[in-house]
């Protein structure tokens, strides 16, 4: 099975058209509300292909599951278009390119499922802007950078996401990973330059006050000797 792009004629009648029964849609994995598509689920269902931008058309979708299929090319930005969205998940595929910061614009998403995927770049800060997400994982992909803020806290200082949900992305860091080797080393580089930095401006320091006492030695020195000559000498 083949998910790719089709044509661009919406997610209203089609997919919606019932048996001659009237028991309900003909497609697997379709539920339809009032004779919209409002959710797809197709998990493990063996689909290649690409993620058709088409699917922005499906207006009252809540649901897209796609996990565990075998999907390449890109996540459609106008996937972003989905203002009922509460569930995008599109796991355990091959699916690569950057995570589109369309995606904050969901902004009923509750589930956020990414992992085990060959996205990359970095995160984009505006998921963070997801005030309903409870279920976030973007773990096992190539994704690089800080982890947002938004992501890793809540607006309390308490976490709201663990560890789980990022790992396995080496280019990643932040918390609430824990501090990788290289970026140890690069904090350890910062003290040391600190504290090299600290050094340097005490000796050159100590090395003025030392000019300082010396001239003004030297000058004591001179006026004691005008001091001197001006001093008459008695026998």
């Amino acid at each position: 099975m083949k998910l790719t792009h089709g044509s661009s004629t919406g997610c209203s009648a089609f997919p919606c058209n019932t048996t001659q029964d009237g028991r309900g849609p003909t497609f697997v994995g379709v539920t339809c509300s009032s004779s919209r598509v409002v959710s797809l689920v197709l998990s493990n269902k063996g689909l290649t292909g690409t993620i058709s931008p088409n699917l922005s058309l499906c207006r009252n979708l809540g649901i897209l599951d796609l996990s565990q299929n075998s999907l390449t090319g890109t996540l459609p930005s106008t996937l972003g278009m989905l203002s009922y969205l509460m569930t995008l998940n599109v796991s355990h595929n091959q699916i690569s390119g950057p995570i589109p910061a369309e995606i904050a614009n969901c902004s009923y998403l509750h589930e956020l499922d990414l992992e085990q995927n060959r996205f990359s770049g970095e995160l984009p800060a505006a998921l963070a802007t997801l005030q309903k997400l409870q279920t976030f994982d973007v773990s096992h992909n190539n994704l690089e950078g800080p982890i947002p803020t938004g992501l890793s806290n809540t607006s309390d200082g308490r976490p709201r996401f663990n560890a789980s949900s990022f790992e396995g992305n080496p280019g990643l860091y932040g918390f609430p990973l824990p501090y990788a080797k290289g970026h140890n080393l690069s904090i350890l580089a910062i003290v040391g330059i600190g504290l090299g930095s600290g050094f340097l401006s005490l000796i050159v320091s100590f090395t003025a006050v030392c000019i300082w006492l010396r001239v003004t030695e030297q000058r004591l020195a001179a006026e004691e000797g005008k001091i001197s000559q001006l001093v008459p000498e008695y026998d």
